[in-house]
């Protein structure tokens, strides 16, 4: 199973993780397309990365090379102060929506999108090529950093998807998955998509019938979801099924709570991280 780095890797800026951003428009019914984030919302999303306090924190999260301020430092306070200088973040690249499985997509509700706008990132880079996510979600009428994880896993899907045809890139968090969708089919953009829909992906009503089988006795108000359990899930290489109507051999998923949160139990969103780099 690939590795999952968890919040060590990542500082929690605020609290408010788990806020879905706010779409202007409905999507298409039947599309299955999420509402897109508007230009002036990405724009307000994007002030709030770059701001200077933002830029500070950025500048010590580089200068610790990620480690938590709740966890101890290899340098001292002083030596951190002048690395954080000295790493001068900046933003690099557009601000992005970030889609995420949507519960009711999963639940077969009538016209759901397949995916929600949970958070927008914005990339930042360091002067020593260190790469960072700035997350920020609506709050009322502005926009507020919750998160700088480490990587840049959101852009470069996003970026993944537009440059292999377009679509809505989106992730679905139990599994670490990232796909596309592309007209009404849903493929993959990394491994553990691959390993999910297979190398051709499926059909948008193949991938829901999917999904609702993993998920749907864990959804929120379940018995699963009252009970407070974590919700991850790991694939079974040995256990083959078929998605119904994709026509494709999927390999079957089993509960493996040790993996913690899921966006779709628990209504936040997982923090967590590949140890090494992503493969697409």
């Amino acid at each position: 199973m690939t590795s999952i780095r968890n919040a060590a890797a990542a500082v929690l800026i605020a609290a408010g993780l788990g806020l879905a951003v706010t779409p202007a428009a409905h999507a298409e019914s039947g599309s299955g397309a999420p509402a897109p984030v508007t230009a002036e919302e990405l724009a307000q999303a994007r002030g709030a990365a770059q701001s200077p306090a933002v830029l500070e924190q950025l500048g010590h999260f580089f200068a610790r090379r990620g480690v938590p301020p709740t966890k101890q430092s290899t340098i001292g306070a002083a030596e951190e102060a002048q690395a954080a200088g000295a790493a001068a973040p900046r933003l690099s690249g557009d601000t992005v929506p970030v889609y995420t499985l949507d519960a009711a997509f999963v639940a077969g509700t009538p016209g759901a999108a397949v995916a929600k706008a949970e958070f927008t990132a914005s990339r930042a880079v360091s002067a020593d090529g260190q790469v960072a996510s700035v997350w920020t979600v609506k709050q009322g009428s502005s926009w507020r950093v919750v998160n700088i994880a480490s990587g840049g896993d959101e852009n470069d899907y996003a970026a993944r998807a537009a440059g292999s045809g377009g679509g809505t890139a989106f992730r679905e968090p139990q599994l670490n998955a990232w796909y596309v969708l592309r007209d009404g089919r849903v493929l993959p953009l990394d491994d553990e998509a691959r390993r999910s829909v297979g190398a051709a992906g499926v059909s948008l009503a193949a991938y829901q019938n999917l999904v609702r089988q993993r998920y749907g006795d864990k959804l929120p108000g379940s018995a699963y979801d009252r009970a407070g359990k974590g919700g991850g899930y790991q694939p079974d290489a040995t256990v083959q099924e078929a998605a119904q109507g994709g026509g494709t051999a999927l390999p079957a998923v089993t509960a493996a709570a040790a993996l913690g949160v899921t966006a779709l139990a628990g209504g936040g969103v997982a923090l967590r991280r590949r140890a090494g780099a992503r493969r697409g």
